[in-house]
């Protein structure tokens, strides 16, 4: 079968460190950190008090009222990455074929802000209280594609990828699927997560995967760091616009990078912990490399899944050095949760964002909050650190792990003829 070719054509972006791609880039590169103070709800009685909200976030500037009230969160900054993302692309959907355009969308929790009020307020009030019409909708996690498909009239493929922290990169991978097969021309594949609520956070800080550093919150994300204490959780929304090559280039559109393959794997070790070895990681970022017909020496930028948890990056890093090995000193390292913390199930499409553009870009955004890497990390890791770096970057692996031990590694290329 003769495989179609994927290019990257559009790009869009809510993040704790700004609402457009040129912010959220910027802040990259610049080394800005999205951590502060929960302000959503009062958190004084937690064990961690911060996280990495939107800043500043207007549903109003994307979408009526009416429509905004009706819509959880999530979807609020999926509707909002999305409408970017296609204005970037310069698509107009009335001139293509729109039964060849679809929208795979991912979300780790989908409404749990939502979810959690509506309970809240139903057995607050007992039965004198009645729930949302909107409930369901609001919470269901495959609300946010539907809304997308309906609001630009795509009749492609249409439904949502569900897990945990990987969910946005498996959006990615079968979005370039769907296109590689011919099935489609044009994908809209992103996430969106919105769980800066009590019941999360609390869940999570139980489950002691939060840091606690609450008297220095932007500092507190360091991934790789010895002194680490857990990641800082964060929100937000990333999208790509993946679309086969001739079909791009017979509308002129800009293209940011190619997409040339991908790697899925499971660690089958425990719910919510890596293998030691990273066993999942060494076969996902193996299977994305012999899909794009490269070795490790041909990759120029790893953006790493590492979260800032004790045990995850200790497992990630042994995984890089076990394939990587000699050519460690060439691949540069990055976490860019050091900057954003973890959105979850929108981790993967806005870590994949950063990858298109340290292709496009040339630059390798910083790690930072690194001070002393742990000891236990191989010394040979490359990890970029404290400023960004100018360096030609031919070839990037985007790598997500989700709870569940769900594994995915996507490779972005330079485009070339």
């Amino acid at each position: 079968m003769n495989m179609k070719r994927v290019v990257i054509t559009g790009l869009g972006a809510i993040t704790p460190v700004g609402n457009s791609v040129p912010e959220y880039w910027n802040s990259l590169i610049h080394g800005k950190s999205g951590s502060a103070q929960i302000s959503r709800f009062d958190a004084s009685a937690l064990k961690t008090r911060f996280a990495c909200e939107v800043k500043n976030f207007d549903p109003l500037l994307y979408m009526e009222k009416q429509e905004a009230r009706k819509n959880d969160l999530f979807s609020q900054y999926a509707l909002a990455a999305t409408q970017e993302c296609v204005i970037n692309s310069e698509i107009n959907f009335e001139q293509v074929d729109r039964r060849r355009c679809g929208v795979i969308w991912a979300t780790g929790i989908g409404g749990i802000g939502s979810f959690e009020k509506e309970i809240y307020e139903y057995f607050m009030a007992g039965e004198k209280n009645r729930i949302s019409p909107f409930f369901i909708t609001k919470m269901i996690p495959n609300m946010a594609s539907g809304l997308i498909s309906i609001k630009y009239g795509l009749h492609g493929a249409s439904y949502a990828t569900v897990s945990a922290c990987s969910s946005s990169n498996h959006a990615i991978t079968d979005s370039y699927n769907l296109i590689t097969l011919g099935k489609a021309d044009v994908m809209l594949a992103g996430g969106s997560e919105a769980p800066i609520t009590r019941s999360t956070v609390s869940g999570f800080s139980v489950m002691r995967a939060l840091s606690e550093r609450n008297d220095t919150p932007e500092s507190a994300s360091r991934p790789f760091d010895e002194t680490r204490d857990g990641f800082v959780l964060g929100e937000g929304a990333g999208v790509l616009m993946l679309e086969e090559l001739e079909h791009a280039k017979r509308r002129g559109a800009t293209i940011y990078a190619e997409m040339t393959g991908y790697g899925l794997a499971s660690d089958a070790y425990h719910i919510t912990g890596s293998h030691p070895e990273g066993l999942g990681a060494q076969l996902a970022m193996t299977e994305a490399m012999r899909d794009g017909g490269l070795k490790p020496e041909d990759i120029d930028y790893i953006n790493t899944h590492a979260t800032s948890t004790p045990v995850g990056d200790i497992s990630e890093a042994r995984a890089i050095a076990a394939i990587f090995n000699d050519c460690l000193a060439h691949v540069a390292v990055g976490a860019t949760k050091s900057m954003t913390g973890h959105l979850l199930g929108a981790a993967g499409a806005i870590e994949a964002s950063c990858c298109v553009l340290a292709v496009k870009n040339d630059m390798i955004p910083p790690t930072i909050n690194l001070q002393t890497i742990d000891p236990s990390i191989d010394p040979r890791l490359n990890i970029f650190r404290p400023e960004a770096q100018k360096q030609t970057v031919r070839a990037a692996l985007n790598n997500s792990f989700g709870f569940g031990g769900h594994i995915v590694s996507t490779l972005f290329q330079k485009f070339v003829e």
